[in-house]
Formats: structure tokens, C-alpha cells, sequence
């Protein structure tokens, strides 16, 4: 098991991702990062630019799910969880 932790941006864009109904996915991806950051599916890609070496996942279209992994201690970062595209 890995531990998850979510910056306060993360905290925050939660709170957003539950007003619109999309709490049941982003607790599904929480599910399968605490078990395996690397499993897929579904599937993940590693970013690049300014967040190079975190990955991401889709909630749906529009919103992905960003964090980074900490091998030495098998944590998870979530950074966001709202659009990175804005």
C-alpha cells in the first residue's frame, strides 16, 4: 500500500470535483494509486514541461488527476485535480 497525500490545491479542487459529481471517480483513482501508482488501467501518462516527472490521470475530459510518486517512501503526492489546461 501506498501512502496518499494531497497538497492543499488538491484539497481544494476536491472540494470543486464534488459539487460537479465527480467524487466517485476521483475515489476509484485514489483506490488504484493507493495500491499501485504505476497499474494501469487506467491508463496514466508522465508529463512533461513545467510538471515533468509527475504523472496524470483523467477524471474526465476535461480534468486529470496530477501527483507525483516518492519511491524512497511509496507516497503519492496528489498536486491537482482540477483542469491543467487553463
Amino acid at each position: 500500500m501506498w501512502e496518499i497525500i494531497l497538497s492543499k490545491k488538491a484539497q481544494e479542487d476536491l472540494k470543486k470535483l464534488q459539487q460537479i459529481g465527480l467524487f466517485d471517480k476521483v475515489k476509484g483513482l485514489i483506490i488504484v494509486l493507493r495500491e499501485n501508482p504505476f497499474l494501469s488501467p487506467p491508463p496514466y501518462e508522465k508529463l512533461v514541461g513545467n510538471l515533468k516527472g509527475c504523472y496524470s490521470r483523467r477524471i474526465n475530459i476535461k480534468h486529470r488527476l496530477v501527483y507525483r510518486i516518492i519511491k524512497e517512501t511509496k507516497t503519492v503526492e496528489i498536486l491537482r485535480m482540477w483542469s491543467h489546461y487553463e
